[in-house]
């Protein structure tokens, strides 16, 4: 076993339930479970739910949780005073929150796609997106080509956002090392749908050429720094086709990290070998500082 990895971990995922994101995360959570073992780790799963934050085993415990679960598991041990590994409940509440990442990002002068509660939306103009405020990968994304907004959209838990047509890119960030942007090959103005990400997959490759790898990662930096992300995320933008902005699109603090993701592929590009993201990701040497939601006992 590397020394650097600790010597026992306890992962925790969620329970089975029929929505798609419990599956995708539970596969995930296995995949990290036999990487670690397979490095030497001794590993145990544990299960989280509402009831079971004081009765989880001694850690570290390692969560592996969709977004929502993440959030409720995030505060509850905060509340219980009980440490583990993944983002504090605040990044979490910031970053899953997309009108509140927008408002941040925006007045940290970070360059946004047009952004309205679609209940305040009379301004924007078509076409736009309409997505859940608080939501992820891509779920319950819908174009509307022509207003006016459906009253049942027009609410406070949904937001509407001007559609960019450019090409997509994600940008890993873990503990102030940037990763390298990829770029997501999608045919010109496709929605990168919840389908997309999951099921048909598109090609995607690092953007290696410094002069547009290089503004891109201080981006994603500032944009870490303005939402104060305290463990692994991914940062998506968008490179507009036709003015060649760079637009921040949402920061994932809760994002799958195993080593066939696009986290690891971001950070590997950058010079980050995957144990060296373990180790990392698992803040096993005093070189890593324990703050927000990485903690340890």
């Amino acid at each position: 076993m590397s020394r650097s990895l600790p010597a026992r971990v306890v992962v925790v995922r969620e329970r089975r339930h029929p929505h798609p994101l419990s599956w995708i995360h539970r596969a995930e959570a296995q995949s990290i479970v036999e990487e670690l073992r397979g490095a030497g780790c001794d590993v145990s799963v544990e299960r989280f739910g509402a009831d079971s934050a004081r009765r989880l085993p001694p850690g570290p415990l390692l969560l592996r949780l969709s977004d929502p679960v993440m959030l409720d598991a995030a505060r509850a041990l905060t509340d219980a005073s009980i440490p583990y590994i993944g983002p504090s409940a605040g990044a979490m509440a910031r970053c899953y929150d997309k009108y509140e990442a927008w408002r941040i990002a925006s007045a940290a002068g970070i360059d946004c796609p047009a952004t309205a509660l679609a209940r305040d939306a009379g301004t924007l103009s078509f076409p736009l997106y309409i997505k859940p405020r608080r939501g992820s990968d891509s779920i319950g994304v819908r174009l509307l080509r022509r207003g006016p907004i459906p009253p049942r959209w027009r609410t406070d838990f949904c937001i509407a956002q001007e559609r960019i047509v450019g090409a997509e890119l994600t940008i890993a960030v873990l503990h102030g090392r940037i990763g390298v942007p990829l770029q997501i090959f999608l045919p010109e103005g496709t929605p990168y749908t919840f389908t997309r990400k999951y099921l048909w997959r598109p090609a995607r490759a690092p953007v290696v050429e410094a002069p547009l790898a290089r503004p891109r990662a201080r981006a994603a930096e500032r944009i870490a720094s303005a939402l104060r992300v305290d463990w692994a995320a991914r940062i998506d933008f968008i490179h507009e086709k036709d003015t060649g902005r760079l637009r921040f699109l949402e920061c994932d603090v809760a994002p799958l990290v195993g080593a066939r993701s696009a986290f690891a592929t971001s950070l590997a590009a950058a010079g980050l070998s995957r144990a060296e993201q373990l180790r990392v990701l698992l803040g096993s040497t005093d070189e890593v500082p324990q703050r927000g939601g990485m903690v340890q006992r």
